[in-house]
């Protein structure tokens, strides 16, 4: 008889979004949990700069957005509360953060191996020598081409 009293507590209509609520902050607090579990400075030591700053921006947007929440189950716009501009001012510091860990992903060229890319791009399969040879072959032609315009004069 106690669980048909819980459930007239509440319209059934919402019965899916409270169980989805009950997952969702179960999941929050596992998490929490799991980041309470060790010492900030023990954290903090262990990760590198910007990892660092990850860390600090998810926890102030996380706090930021528990309060958003509190203050709807007060009956509070949030809206209208100085909570919207400090959830909007933390979003510009990811998005920085974001666009810097892009930049440390982005290609970077390696000269050498663009120049080997490009040398092996234009081989000649016909040139059997080194550049050198290349180069004499190249100097042979243009000698060949000179003299017989000299010997067509000569006539």
């Amino acid at each position: 008889m106690a669980a048909d009293d819980k459930m007239d507590d509440y319209p059934y209509e919402i019965d899916d979004q409270l169980k989805g609520f009950d997952s969702s902050v179960s999941t929050v607090k596992n998490m929490l949990d799991k980041l309470m579990s060790m010492p900030r400075n023990e954290l903090m030591q262990k990760l590198d700069p910007l990892d660092q700053a990850k860390l600090d921006l998810m926890s102030a947007y996380t706090l930021n957005s528990l309060f958003w929440m509190y203050l709807v189950t007060q009956g509070m716009n949030p809206r209208d509360h100085g909570v919207k501009q400090e959830l909007e001012r933390i979003r510009t510091y990811m998005n920085r953060v974001k666009e810097i860990t892009d930049k440390k992903k982005a290609a970077r060229l390696d000269k050498g191996a663009a120049a080997r890319f490009l040398r092996n791009a234009f081989y000649d399969p016909k040139e059997k020598g080194s550049r050198k040879k290349g180069a004499a072959a190249a100097v042979s032609n243009k000698n060949s081409d000179a003299t017989p315009s000299k010997r067509a004069k000569k006539r």
